[in-house]
């Protein structure tokens, strides 16, 4: 069953909601001529493609509108018929019914909100701003339906009784809570107000977030000469001015923003005063004024998100999310915050000793300032493991990268296969699709590869479906990775930093994840999990990019073929702890953030002008506020918190737990074989959400998590 509020984990970003039935295309703010002839409209059928994989060219802009308007009324029909039917209440009419229900919402959905952040524009950004809140209310239509929701109850109260499978009775017990989380148990006139909650919620956090990507692209960094770059790599440099001339600003160059405070080009360049206009246009982004600035969105949506939490019992938004979460409590997530603070900002303290010394030892006199810190962490890295970052681009092509090292590492881990189809239709020219195979040659999936960077794509890099496994429908999953890497001008190859090979096996470790599922219900599927476990799997395949077997297999140099010198490979592997201090802090600086922004009250929200005075406030109070290290993320461009993530931007600290002690469950095995592949593929990745997320954990590991492998990771023991 589709289901898009935020209420919810299995939310996708944006969240949506009015009757569908009562919308006519005259009402939809586009013309009767925009709205593509039913007979034309790809949406209506399963595509004919191979695996049912979305016909991108034939999908227009217009197609979206209708398709939903159908979806929505078709669903609501189904919904009713099994709401009033005269027979009892079975597992079969009831919850497997609502599990078959809502196909060509389905559809239609994950290919739209797949292009709202892949590929976006004009007419996807109004149409998505116009279906939040009809979205949301369709989802409503079915989580406070009162007779639907009584049969559930009937079938919950009799569920030992009901001879299922564990399968089935988890799936029952999954839909009992997700509806009183929903609010199903209110009264009347509070349901009416949750409804009014969450279209308000849906409607607003899609503007908050189309505000992001329309900031990022407008204070893109504009400069004059090639000299003010100096430092930065020939290769951006050419895709800077390349941008200025898309631009319309011939002989000059731009420098897109990425989505975090920090921007990848500030370890490189050599213009300080560059580097600081580049850190303070990146964190004034959202707060400075003018038609994009969040700072009224993000406390609308504050005061809203903390009323529906007490509108359904709880005391403010976080006590609500967690309650869902393997952290099941605030107290949890901030008592592990908490904890890990002190040793890392001491150590990032230690680390910016270090850097204050290295300006000294140059013959400059200026304290070290935030714009200033990756600078000089790449003069101290290559002082103290005789190597920079520069050193490394050169062996991390990308097709080398994605073909020898992260598709290489789940041959042997997994014994699958990957073979490019060029035959199937793509959204960009640059998008490239993968048909995978199981170890017996049977097709496993088909994965899309999205990795270059544009101004539709949002910031960051995320892992989505189009269609999740399922015995009950009998589909494949065929799912999609997206990176921003610059793409080259020319036919330059793209040569990839150290942390974008990081993040290419971290996200397709997500695919894995969906690849793998092996379930019989779409309820479970893939990385359909609590939020603070879905990172986990993900993390542990980072391990295999710094494996030897793997690095040496992939680390090639792109114009020679000679592999990375031995020396050079020692010394990337020996500096794996090397800036952890930063990296900790400044997550953890937007974790704290994430949670003080959630656990207040309705009328503890601070007003908008108040909003980066509350931000220094809280970050001082924890004893993460360090000037020289920002948060990751500031408020008003923390797209995370705006969808899945809201509260719970902590997952990814919480399931590095569970990683770290994974990796050395890999160490103490053998590492890099298929024995071990196969049991972390049968007792965790295929099992999806179809049992509790820690219960996978020690099917797989033997016990609990230790704390200690994270901390000695961290360099925070």
């Amino acid at each position: 069953m589709t289901v898009f509020c935020a209420l919810l984990s299995a939310c996708s970003e944006t969240e949506q909601t009015a009757d569908p039935t009562s919308l006519a295309a005259e009402d939809s703010g586009l013309s009767t001529s925009e709205v593509a002839p039913v007979s034309t409209n790809p949406f209506f059928a399963e595509s004919q493609l191979y695996l049912n994989y979305p016909p991108f060219d034939q999908i227009e802009n217009a197609h979206y509108l209708p398709a939903f308007l159908r979806g929505m009324a078709e669903q609501s029909a189904e919904i009713e018929a099994i709401a009033q039917q005269s027979e009892p209440a079975t597992f079969t009419n009831t919850i497997v019914a609502m599990e078959l229900s809502g196909q060509l919402l389905n559809r239609t959905a994950n290919v739209f909100f797949a292009m709202s952040s892949a590929h976006t524009n004009d007419e996807i950004r109004a149409l998505e701003q116009q279906l939040a809140p009809q979205l949301a209310a369709h989802d409503d239509s079915i989580m406070l339906n009162r007779e639907l929701f009584g049969r559930i109850s009937r079938l919950y109260e009799q569920r030992e009784e009901l001879a299922l499978d564990a399968q089935s009775i988890r799936l029952l017990e999954e839909y009992y809570s997700d509806f009183v989380r929903a609010g199903a148990a209110l009264s009347v006139d509070q349901q009416q107000r949750m409804k009014e909650l969450n279209a308000q919620i849906a409607t607003l956090q899609t503007r908050y977030s189309q505000q992001i990507l329309s900031e990022m692209n407008e204070l893109a960094i504009l400069v004059d000469s090639r000299e003010e770059l100096t430092g930065l790599d020939e290769s951006l440099v050419a895709a800077a001015e390349a941008e200025a001339d898309e631009r319309g600003l011939q002989g000059r160059f731009v420098i897109p923003l990425l989505n975090t405070s920090g921007q990848p080009a500030l370890a490189s360049l050599q213009n300080r005063a560059v580097r600081e206009r580049m850190h303070n246009t990146s964190l004034s982004r959202g707060n400075r004024g003018g038609e994009f600035d969040n700072r009224g969105l993000l406390v609308d949506i504050l005061r809203l998100r903390a009323e529906r939490a007490q509108l359904l019992g709880f005391e403010n938004h976080a006590h609500y999310i967690l309650e869902d979460r393997t952290a099941q409590t605030v107290a949890a997530v901030n008592g592990r915050l908490a904890e890990l603070t002190p040793p890392a900002v001491a150590n990032a303290r230690r680390e910016a000793a270090d850097l204050q010394q290295m300006i000294y030892d140059e013959g400059a006199d200026f304290d070290l300032a935030a714009w200033d810190w990756d600078f000089y962490t790449e003069k101290v890295r290559a002082a103290r493991y005789e190597f920079d970052e520069s050193q490394l681009r050169p062996y991390f092509e990308l097709n080398n990268v994605l073909q020898r090292g992260v598709f290489f590492a789940a041959e042997k881990l997994y014994g699958i296969s990957f073979e490019e189809r060029t035959d199937l239709p793509v959204y960009q020219e640059d998008v490239r699709v993968f048909e995978v195979f199981d170890a017996v040659g049977t097709t496993l999936a088909l994965f899309i590869a999205d990795y270059y960077a544009r101004p539709s794509k949002r910031g960051g890099a995320w892992m989505g479906s189009y269609i999740l496994q399922s015995d009950l429908l009998n589909t494949q999953p065929i799912l999609a990775n997206h990176l921003n890497i610059t793409e080259p001008t020319g036919n330059e190859a793209t040569l990839l930093s150290f942390d974008e090979v990081n993040t290419l096996f971290h996200e397709f470790g997500h695919a894995l994840h969906g690849m793998f599922s092996n379930v019989e219900y779409p309820y479970f599927s893939g990385t359909r999990v609590p939020r603070d476990f879905v990172e986990y799997p993900s993390q542990v395949n980072e391990m295999w990019a710094t494996w030897p077997e793997v690095l040496a297999n992939y680390a090639i140099h792109y114009q020679t073929g000679e592999p990375m010198p031995e020396e050079l490979l020692d010394k990337v592997l020996s500096s794996q702890k090397f800036n952890q201090g930063f990296a900790t802090t400044e997550y953890l600086s937007a974790s704290i953030l994430d949670q003080a922004l959630h656990q207040l009250a309705p009328d503890e929200v601070p007003d908008a002008d108040q909003v980066m005075q509350f931000e220094s406030e809280i970050l001082e109070a924890a004893g993460v506020a360090m000037p020289e290290i920002p948060p990751r993320y500031r408020s008003t461009y923390f797209n995370h918190i705006m969808g899945g993530y809201s509260a719970g931007y902590y997952s990814y600290i919480w399931s590095e737990v569970l990683d770290a002690d994974s990796v050395e469950w890999f160490k103490e095995n053998g590492g890099l074989t298929r024995q071990n592949g196969d049991h972390f593929r049968r007792t965790l990745l295929s099992r999806g959400a179809s049992e509790g997320a820690m219960v996978l954990f020690r099917n797989f590991r033997g016990r609990d998590a230790d704390i200690t492998p994270l901390l000695e990771r961290r360099g925070l023991n």
